[in-house]
């Protein structure tokens, strides 16, 4: 499983963080920090999360997923967004 990405850089550990809106706070930070992304902070922030969760497949278990949806959801309040 990779956490580094040409778009974004991200904070160590950031998607085994306890607390769902730490997640999505970290992931916000370096999608507008990023200067080579390639969309928008609010996309690249979210397909990073998605790619990830993506990635990890079945090999997350139920609370972990569970976390990581929820971390959707604070990064869609962070960005006021609803989609």
């Amino acid at each position: 499983m990779t956490e580094t990405s040409h778009a974004l850089d991200l904070e160590p550990g950031v998607f085994t963080r306890k607390d769902p809106r730490a997640i999505a706070r970290s992931l916000k930070r370096s999608a507008e920090r990023s200067t080579e992304r390639k969309s928008d902070p609010y996309r690249s922030a979210m397909s990073m999360l998605t790619f990830y969760i993506n990635r990890a497949g079945s090999n997350l278990s139920k609370e972990e997923r569970e976390r990581l949806e929820r971390a959707k959801d604070e990064l869609r309040k962070l960005y006021r967004r609803s989609d």
